[in-house]
């Protein structure tokens, strides 16, 4: 705004210069009239001058204004800018305080996550030996039975007649007879089973699977079931319900051979039910075992009852006699009343206060 004011000055002024060129190269006798011109032109000129001063003074008013309330909205926005940076700054640090707590959680679950697969890993490579698998069987079998059964009636690792090594041998009495428990398990046919990526790799595996299920089923029965000496049938323990849940949902024929061959297939939760019902007839043997006892025990109360009558009958009688008791001294005291009545009514006097006579007053039923 400025430059345009003073360019309308220098404009002004070269027109006046202009002016006063043109007039000096005119006549003398023109120069009283244009000397007026010029004093006017003058006066014109100091009036635009100080149009001039007042419009720059006004537009100097107005950058004033107009700085002041640039440097009040810059200041506001500052401050809300401030403000606002500093909540931003605080929500900020909550949100990375809570990302660390987040990440320290994660960091921790990684960890978890990096055992358990280790554990997994370590539980492939127990399961993909068979020793191990066999030791891995038998320590779920050995939770079952020690769980629900009393240690006098199951043994580990038992020695039958034929050299045979039987994981678990649970003594019943007879009939049936001891029964053997095997842990051992076809894992790896299983394993090919679950692999098996089209119909016929499946069919192949499931094959085999039926046959490695059939093979331990006869060893066991052959093995393991002892005429005189065990009972007629055996278990086969699986300690996996998905290998149990395959082998009943596909390989029906497998399960009837085995009963057939009165080998019985358990997993870990028909198993707990066969170890209960084992456990109830285990008590209710010793229940017969000990029934001699028990009549003994019986007779001995009968005998405690009668005695009990006895006594009772007793003590009814010392209740009788006692009641009895209690009646006389009733009476002798309802006699002392009546003699103190009459003792009351005595009249003391000269001619009627003689005494009856002893033998008189012994005579006297009522003085008795």
């Amino acid at each position: 705004m400025q430059v345009w004011i003073i360019a309308l000055a220098i404009v002004a002024a070269g027109g006046l210069i202009a002016l006063a060129l043109g007039l000096r190269g005119r006549g003398a006798a023109q120069r009283d009239g244009m000397a007026h011109g010029i004093e006017q032109i003058a006066a014109a000129q100091a009036a635009l001058a100080g149009r001039l001063s007042q419009v720059a003074d006004a537009q100097v008013a107005s950058h004033s204004r107009l700085n002041r309330t640039l440097e009040e909205r810059l200041e506001g926005v500052s401050l809300r800018l401030g403000q606002s940076l500093s909540e931003s700054a605080v929500k900020t640090a909550e949100s990375l305080g809570e990302l660390q707590q987040r990440l320290r959680i994660i960091d921790e679950a990684q960890k978890n996550i990096t055992e358990l697969s280790g554990q997994v890993v370590s539980l492939q490579d127990i399961l993909a030996n068979k020793q191990a698998r066999g030791a891995f069987g038998e320590i779920q079998l050995h939770d079952l039975v020690a769980h629900a059964l009393p240690a006098s009636a199951y043994a580990f690792q038992a020695v039958l007649s034929n050299n045979r090594r039987a994981d678990c041998l649970i003594r019943l009495p007879h009939p049936p007879g001891p029964i053997v428990v095997d842990a051992k398990f076809p894992l790896e046919a299983y394993h090919q089973l679950c692999a098996a990526e089209d119909d016929g790799a499946r069919q192949r595996a499931a094959r085999a699977f039926a046959d490695a299920m059939l093979k331990h089923v006869k060893d066991i029965a052959e093995r393991y079931i002892i005429a005189g000496e065990t009972a007629e049938s055996a278990l086969l323990f699986l300690p996996s319900e998905a290998v149990y849940a395959e082998l009943h949902a596909r390989h029906p024929d497998v399960v009837q051979k085995s009963f057939r061959a009165r080998v019985w297939i358990v997993s870990p939760t028909t198993m707990m039910a066969t170890l209960n019902t084992i456990r109830a007839v285990l008590k209710d043997a010793r229940m017969r075992e000990q029934s001699h006892v028990i009549l003994k025990e019986v007779g001995m109360l009968a005998g405690d009852i009668e005695r009990l009558g006895k006594r009772v009958e007793s003590l009814r009688g010392h209740f009788t006699q006692a009641e009895r008791d209690i009646g006389d001294i009733e009476v002798s005291a309802g006699r002392i009343g009546r003699r103190a009545e009459r003792m009351e009514t005595v009249q003391l006097n000269d001619e009627d206060d003689a005494l009856p006579a002893p033998a008189a007053r012994e005579a006297d039923p009522a003085l008795i």
